[in-house]
């Protein structure tokens, strides 16, 4: 199992929701354009190949990440969550919140 980071940038409104909505079948999202996708390789290739019948190659912009098993988490701003509220659904490792 891996760890994706998946974001979009969708020019027309309406492709836009329909990309927003085909992305909540696959992964959880953590901004507006952007979300973690948990599952294989295999898992994410599909997601993209979804995704990529979906969008405009020649206006939009869609991208996916592989996150490190080990790696550093950081935050800054405004909390996502409720305090209180910790989600583990990201890779082990530390996490700093400055």
């Amino acid at each position: 199992m891996s760890t994706f980071v998946v974001g979009y940038d969708i020019r027309n409104p309406r492709r836009l929701q329909r990309v927003h909505r085909a992305m909540l079948k696959h992964a959880a999202p953590i901004e507006y354009s952007v979300f973690v996708l948990d599952g294989s390789t295999a898992a994410a290739t599909r997601c993209m190949e979804e995704i990529s019948r979906l969008i405009d190659p020649r206006e939009d912009d869609l991208r996916c990440y592989p996150l490190p098993v080990r790696g550093v988490q950081f935050r800054l701003g405004k909390p996502t969550l409720p305090a209180g509220i910790v989600w583990t659904g990201l890779p082990s490792g530390c996490m700093m919140v400055i």
